[in-house]
């Protein structure tokens, strides 16, 4: 029971350093290895290791894997940041676009998809303004993680608590109980950003110029694919709302998004080469491994053991902050719903979960799938990063603001 435990911890520590002599260790490569380990030790055999990677986070990140591929490549994602960006006119407005601008998308769009495209618009507006790429590089992580709390379909957590926890008119509850407190977290967001990057953030003017289209015809081949992306959310939210029982999955948006460019651009090959493989291994290793831990029984153990109060908002958020970093926010939600479920739990004790588990990503970078998306993105295609303590030095403060929030408004 306990060699998944020390995996996991081993990996932990090795992706907050990542530095060995003057060997750098990408956050996959380490991932992966942790998978490998507990497959030789027969911590979990071959077929459970194949059954537990989830085919269809995978599937939903090659096919915006492949949009936003396509996107940079024609120059359509420099085109469109210029038109979403121009009216800043200096660093301090930028950093709050971004916050609100691509926190409040992601509550429809879903974290993961704003991770994917935001990344190389947030890298390319840092280049041109000679921006610290650090500073806008938390703002689109801390943006799409904050945002994403307020929807049922912001994030993959907040789907399964809406679905599984049996919320009705979920769109109308999430935004009741919390539109408020994610608004002002994300202004608080930025405050504590001014306070770490102070010397960054100032009225200096911005000038900004318009990006050519490179190539027009895949340029508007990304147009439809964008246009399916958003008619289909809207499809999905009105299956929502009318209680639908047609599971209208987030993977097909994403599928059915990539067939223009798949189908009709000459550059389909290039593009599908150029996508980042890396973080596909890393989430199908990762899949692994927590199910390993998973079948430890180790955290289930102590939660039963421990007789907490699972109903108190002030555990819930707790717990779902903390093993959130441990077996990642999705297993976590899985694990504490159906407990809450099974004990009558409030609509406000779900979104003390829904809140809890996604504000999570905001404390270390491995809280958050959206976090390692945009790392390891802005390593593989631009050789920028975010290191674990960079991250961690303002994600734990800003945090425990955040739930202090969240705190106030479900009470």
């Amino acid at each position: 029971m306990i060699i998944p435990i020390i995996v996991l911890i081993v990996v932990f520590v090795s992706i907050a350093v990542r530095q060995v002599g003057n060997v750098r260790l990408p956050m996959w490569q380490i991932m992966l290895s942790g998978a490998v380990i507990v497959l030789l030790t027969g911590q979990i055999s071959p077929i459970n290791a194949l059954k537990s990677i989830n085919i269809d986070v995978i599937l939903f990140l090659f096919g915006m894997f492949v949009v936003g591929q396509a996107l940079e490549e024609s120059g359509y994602l420099a085109h469109l940041s210029y038109k979403l960006f121009s009216k800043t006119k200096s660093v301090d407005a930028l950093i709050l676009s971004v916050l609100f601008g691509m926190g409040i998308t992601s509550a429809f769009l879903m974290n993961d998809t704003l991770a994917i495209i935001g990344t190389p618009v947030v890298l390319l507006l840092a280049k041109k303004h000679t921006i610290n790429p650090k500073l806008l590089l938390l703002s689109l992580a801390f943006a799409v993680t904050i945002g994403s709390v307020m929807s049922p379909i912001g994030n993959p957590q907040n789907l399964l608590i809406a679905i599984n926890g049996k919320i009705t008119n979920s769109f109308v509850v999430f935004l009741k109980y919390l539109f408020l407190p994610t608004i002002i977290n994300l202004f608080l967001a930025f405050i504590m950003l001014k306070l770490f990057y102070k010397t960054y953030l100032n009225k200096t003017p911005l000038n900004h110029f318009r990006e050519p289209i490179e190539d027009l015809k895949l340029s508007n081949l990304c147009k439809i694919s964008l246009s399916i992306i958003i008619l289909l959310v809207i499809l999905k939210i009105i299956t929502i709302f009318m209680n639908l029982s047609f599971d209208f999955k987030l993977t097909y948006i994403a599928l059915i998004s990539m067939l223009p460019i798949l189908i009709f651009s000459k550059k389909r090959i290039k593009i599908v080469k150029q996508i980042d493989w890396h973080t596909l291994v890393f989430f199908a290793s990762m899949f692994v491994l927590m199910q390993s831990v998973w079948d430890s029984g180790f955290f289930q153990n102590i939660i039963t053991k421990s007789h907490i109060n699972i109903l108190s908002t002030n555990m819930i958020l707790t717990v779902s902050v903390l093993l959130s970093q441990l077996i990642s926010n999705v297993p976590l939600v899985a694990l504490y719903l159906p407990m809450l479920a099974n004990t009558g739990a409030t609509t406000k004790a779900m979104m003390a979960l829904a809140a809890g588990s996604t504000i999570a990503g905001n404390l270390f970078i491995l809280g958050a799938a959206s976090n390692v998306i945009i790392i390891q993105n802005a390593e593989k295609k631009y050789k920028e990063t975010l290191t674990f303590w960079e991250f961690a030095r303002i994600g734990i403060p800003l945090t425990g603001i955040n739930i202090l929030v969240y705190r106030l408004f479900l009470r």
